[in-house]
Order: structure tokens, then sequence, then C-alpha cells
């Protein structure tokens, strides 16, 4: 059985309008609704104000003269203003969640043809988030008008999901903006996709907060800043990509740059400053290194956060700053906040969205394509093109992904080691010979970096006396390289998969993790004291 067919519109109080005869010369659009001899309207809901009863009921009248069959009710709908937004959504939401649809056997039209343009807009929102079970129905007049003449009227299903070219060019649109944030590099690493895939949906949807973790070279500015020019190619900021390294704020400087200062306010201020916060109006800030900043601008930066508003130094009026906040840490702040050092208020308010990334040696596998897209880059700059001999990139990659390759700088090491063998590359070919010599030239930068770490961490002062005195050479040896390891992940899980990346095949149940908290205990450690650098 067909279902019926139920229209729900606004009378027409010019369109509609008309008492003589001659009103059947011109076109109204909600008679002509009836006037479709293969269309048959079951029933209308008809809103119109009470000042207009008597059009309403001229208009009741010509629809039973048109179409017998066709039933209409009357809904009064009296606004004080219908062309403010706010009353007249309130009113068509308070009567869709009144009335008793019946999708099973009636099928509901908006008309959105007649009312006010406010009207017309409170009915697409209406029926685009369901409250209205149907579709958009659109009339227009006939190019020749005359009695009998309907014109004709679309239908308009706001369900996108039936839409298969639709549905394509959204695919389309998401897959190229994770290619965007990934600056085009095919990555393969599953952790770090599945982190971008998330990461897409938040820059393009959410105006919160964002706080980029991980270690020093991992990418959080450029993903800061690729996360900027997605949004800004959706129009979705109008501003500026203003970014600062917290760590280099010192002292009184720090406020005055973020936060502005009157001409006066210290010595040396002689003219205003706006501060970054203000200079990043209508864009984002990145506040990379957020950890190093001071106690005090963390609690002027809350204010600003929540508030939009902040005093600059010296000044005893508040200014306004409407930004997205993006933060960038390779510490952990919650042993910050734990030990004093970071404010919990702001670590709750930037905490919102949080994302790590992982290091280069925690994605060996994304080692080769960013390999191929930083050759790509140096051709460009060089204006030749430059490629490995299948032998040497072998090596290269091998020696890349392995256990001796920590890539402490991450991107940035590997960025800077692709540059000196495409710059020394005769003929643009990369040699075996330039691949040991760039081997070689990066185990001295890292053995370099090693040394200096264990005695700047001094593993003695980690270590409880009773165990550092009777500690063999051989023991203190292995502890140093997990230490090691240990500083240079992220989690403890990461550091176990990296220590324990060959034995965990063989084994049943694999816990990375419980194995080395074990090792670490037999020598009274823990995670926080041999990762903390």
């Amino acid at each position: 059985m067909a279902k019926k067919n139920v229209v729900i519109g606004f009378m027409g109080t010019q369109l509609d309008s008309g008492l003589g005869a001659g009103r059947w010369e011109k076109w109204r659009p909600t008679i002509s609704l009836v006037q479709h001899e293969d269309t048959l309207i079951d029933r209308m809901e008809l809103f119109y104000a009470t000042k207009y009863e008597a059009l309403a009921q001229t208009l009741v009248r010509d629809i039973a003269n048109a179409s017998p069959d066709t039933v209409v009710n009357l809904v009064r709908m009296d606004l004080a203003d219908p062309w403010d937004f706010g009353e007249m959504y309130a009113a068509l939401y308070d009567w869709a969640r009144s009335y008793r649809f019946d999708p099973a056997h009636e099928q509901y039209w908006a008309h959105i043809t007649t009312g006010t343009h406010v009207a017309q807009i409170c009915m697409f929102l209406m029926v685009e988030s369901r409250f209205i079970p149907g579709v958009l129905l659109q009339t227009a007049p006939p190019r020749k008008q005359g009695p009998g003449n309907p014109g004709s009227y679309t239908l308009i299903d706001l369900d996108l999901s039936r839409y298969d070219v639709l549905a394509q060019r959204f695919s389309q649109a998401h897959t190229e903006a994770l290619a965007f944030l990934k600056s085009g590099i095919p990555t393969r690493n599953k952790r770090f996709n599945a982190l971008i895939e998330e990461i897409e949906r938040v820059a393009v949807r959410s105006r919160a907060p964002i706080l980029l973790t991980g270690p020093t070279g991992a990418g959080k500015s450029h993903l800061a800043r690729r996360m900027f020019e997605l949004k800004k190619s959706r129009h979705q900021v109008q501003g500026d990509f203003v970014e600062v390294n917290c760590a280099t704020l010192r002292g009184d400087g720090a406020a005055s740059t973020l936060f502005g200062h009157k001409k006066g306010a210290f010595t040396g201020a002689t003219a205003d400053r706006a501060g970054l916060l203000r200079t990043a109006h209508q864009g984002v800030l990145f506040l990379d290194e957020i950890g190093e900043l001071g106690l005090d601008e963390q609690a002027m930066l809350l204010k600003a956060v929540e508030e939009k508003r902040f005093l600059p130094v010296g000044s005893d009026r508040e200014v306004s700053s409407d930004f997205q906040l993006i933060t960038g840490t390779n510490r952990d702040l919650r042993i910050d906040v734990a030990q004093g050092r970071f404010r919990e208020d702001l670590f709750a308010r930037i905490n919102l969205w949080t994302y790590t990334l992982p290091g280069l040696a925690q994605r060996p596998e994304d080692i080769e394509p960013n390999i191929d897209h930083l050759l790509t880059q140096a051709a460009s700059d060089a204006g030749r093109a430059v490629r490995f001999n299948t032998e040497a990139k072998a090596r290269y990659l091998r020696f890349a992904r392995s256990a001796e390759a920590p890539w402490r700088g991450n991107f940035r090491d590997l960025s800077a080691s692709v540059t000196r063998m495409a710059t020394l590359a005769d003929g643009g070919r990369i040699s075996t010979g330039l691949v040991d010599a760039e081997i070689q030239r990066l185990q001295w930068q890292w053995q370099s970096a090693e040394a200096r770490q264990v005695r700047d961490g001094d593993l003695d002062a980690r270590l409880p006396a009773e165990v550092a005195s009777r500690l063999d050479l051989f023991d203190r040896l292995q502890l140093e390289a997990v230490i090691r390891i240990c500083q240079e992940s992220q989690t403890l899980s990461d550091a176990g998969r990296r220590l324990f990346d060959q034995s965990r095949n063989q084994r049943a149940v694999v816990n990375d993790a419980d194995r080395l908290r074990k090792y670490l205990l037999k020598f009274g450690l823990t995670w926080d004291v041999v990762s903390r650098q």
C-alpha cells in the first residue's frame, strides 16, 4: 500500500494571497501543490498567523475546490518577530516534538517556497536534523501563468548517504585531507596512520585546544601548521598561524611577548606592543614546549583561553582575542603537574585532545617513504634528480631500521642525513661509499650524544646506594643501554617492544612492559626514574 503524502509548510501571505476570481489566473505555491494530476496530497499541515485568518480560510476552501480529498490542518503560529531565528526555530521545534509522525504509513514533504527566509532556513534545519522525518519540497511557477497550470515541484532528500556521488566526494575530500596532513607521504605505520585519521576529524570539526606530545623532532610543529592550513582551506580560520617556542621566553619579556604591553609598562617599553595572542586573532596560536612556560604566564594563558580576554602587561583594561590554541611538548606534563611545575587547571584545559607523535625509531616502516619524500624535496631544491643505487639504498635502510639507529633527533636527523648524501651524490647517484660514510657520521653523532646522556644522567645517582656498590661492569653496561632505550621511548610498552623485538616472537603470551618493569625492579628502578632525562 502506497504511503500518504503529507505537506508541511507556511502559508504565503503574498504568493498565496488573492480574493477575487482572478486569483485562479496567478500561480499560488500552496494551491499549486494540489493541482498536479499525477500527485495526490493527502494532508497539509499549514502554519499561519492569526492576523491572516481570513486568507487561511480562503486557502482551505480553494484547496477543497481543487482537491476534495486533501485534508488541511491549519496550525496557528503567532510569533512576535517572524524574522527572529531563535523564536522561529523554537516554534517549529516545539511543534515537531509534539506532532505524531507516522513514517511507516506517511511520507513528509517540508515546503520551503513560502514563509520568510528565516522560516525556510529553520524548516531546512528541522529536516536536516530529522526532527521532521522527510524531504524538502521546492515549488516553482510555470513559464507562462494561467488557470490550471501548477508549475513544477522538486523533492530534495537531505540524507546524503543515499547519494553515491556525494559520498565519493566526501571520501575523496577525507583522503586528500589525510594526505595533506602527512605532506603527501604514504606512511605505513598503523599507529601513526590511525592517529592522523583522528586528528583530521578533530582539525576540521573542533576549535578546542589540541596538545601534541612526543620527542623533539617528531614533527609537532609541522603537524600544527598543516592543521592550520587545512582549516584555512576550509575557510574555518581567517587569521594567521602564530608560532612561538616557550623555551625562548624568559623573565619579564615572556608575558610581554605573549600578551603584549602598554607603553611605559617597564624599562624599555617605549611603545605599545600587541603581543602574539592578539596577533593570532581569528587564527591559530601554536605554543611549542609549553611545559617551559612560567607559572605566572600559565595563569594568564588559562584566562585567555577560557574567556578570550586578558590584560596586557602594564594595562588596566582587558583586550580580547579569539584564537584556537595548539600546544606542543616533549615532556610528560602529568609529572610536571604532580611536581608543581605546571598548573593543573591549565593542563585540564589544553588536554581535551591530546596526541602523542611517535618518534622515527618507533616507525621503522615509515623510514623508506620519508627518505623518498626527502629526496624529492632535495631534487627540487638542487634542480637535479637524486637517487640511491639499489645496493646503497638497501644498506642504508638496514641500518636505519636497526637498533643501531636510535634517531635521537628523529626527522631532523633523517632530513639532515638525506640532505648530506644528496648534496655529495656525483651524477645524482647515492653510492654505497656515500652510505657507509653517512652511517659512520650518524654513529659518531649518536655515540657522542649517548655518552653525554649517560654521564649527565649519572647512573649511580639513579640507583639505590646498595645496588650501585655491587654492580658488575657487565650489568652496568647493559643497564646503561636499557636506560638509553627507555629515554628514547614514550612509554614503558614502547621501550619493551624495542628491547625484546626478537624474543617476544617466541612467547605465547607477550607482555613487554611487564618484562621490562621486572628487569628494572632487580636494580631498584622504576619507569619514572629511568625515563626522566
